[in-house]
């Protein structure tokens, strides 16, 4: 197993700026954000560490190779947008986007894109499964081809009001993904896990790890505190609205000692890449890096 960060959370600087830092602070692989040229509406969303747009075979063998001599390695090419939304126009233009950076995987020879199904979060959970059904075969099929697996993260992404009221990711439980899988059982398909949304939905995170261990490509840490003042103000059909609290790894409610257990005896050995979203390690990069570093140190013992 090999600990990285995904490197959304530092967008003031450069990709070998990245690199230089994660290798001197003792990280072993890095996810790059990969979204486009173009202004965020959302937090952590567009941040650009790699032109996938611009690359070719010789711009990926000079970022290989930058890579390989800070002694780091790829973990996965991260674009986390909406592939199932309402807007077709944007739909398009996102999925357009998500082949490019499936595309430039192939090329840097990575093989591993982590992003989000998507979802039209003002339809049922059936009536986005039929969309899903007509939408994602042929991008799965894109990546097969290429030799790239998709690994989705299972974020509900229901954060704030604007989400609301069934957020814009569809992979979020158990039995969507059985239903998903069930429509696409390809093998290059599968999970970016995230176990604070686990957590948030009071999801047995271990259970998780037992039961869908072959279809675990990708592991996000990242914690989640349940605030439970807000809890119990707002109950839990608010969909988390003023009681989820994003935290960095050793400062939520994640056992991380179960949850490594399990992913060992899972047998996952591939990379475990820190996610920062916490706001008090936010601000500056100085304190970024600051929760980085702590995030790191409450991980680093579990890494072996």
């Amino acid at each position: 197993m090999k600990l990285g960060f995904f490197t959304a959370a530092l967008p003031g600087s450069t990709l070998e700026e990245v690199a230089r830092w994660g290798a001197e602070s003792g990280f072993q692989a890095i996810e790059i954000a990969c979204w486009p040229h173009e202004k965020a509406t959302r937090r952590y969303a567009g941040v650009t560490h790699l032109d996938v747009v611009q690359l070719d075979q010789a711009k990926a063998r000079e970022i290989r190779k930058m890579l390989e001599g800070y002694g780091l390695m790829i973990s996965s090419l991260g674009y986390y947008p909406n592939p199932l939304h309402p807007d077709p126009e944007h739909r398009e233009t996102v999925i357009a986007h998500l082949k490019k950076v499936i595309d430039a995987a192939a090329l840097l020879e990575v093989g591993m894109v982590g992003t989000f199904i998507g979802k039209d979060k003002n339809k049922t959970v059936p009536q986005n499964l039929e969309d899903y059904a007509r939408i994602w075969p042929p991008i799965v099929q894109y990546a097969k081809e290429r030799e790239v697996k998709i690994a989705i993260e299972n974020c509900p992404m229901i954060f704030s009001y604007d989400e609301w009221p069934g957020g814009n990711n569809l992979a979020s439980t158990p039995a969507i993904w059985r239903r998903m899988w069930e429509i696409i059982p390809e093998d290059n398909f599968g999970l970016n896990l995230d176990p604070s949304h686990l957590v948030l939905q009071m999801i047995d995170y271990e259970r998780v790890v037992r039961e869908f261990a072959t279809k675990i490509f990708h592991v996000h840490a990242k914690d989640l505190h349940i605030d439970r003042e807000g809890l119990y103000n707002h109950g839990v059909l608010s969909q988390g609205m003023g009681w989820q609290v994003p935290r960095l790894p050793g400062l939520g409610d994640m056992d991380w000692g179960k949850f490594f257990a399990a992913l060992t005896a899972a047998r996952y050995d591939y990379v475990v890449s820190i996610e920062h979203e916490d706001r008090v390690f936010e601000g500056s990069e100085e304190l970024v890096k600051r929760g980085f570093y702590l995030a790191r140190d409450v991980l680093k013992p579990y890494i072996h």
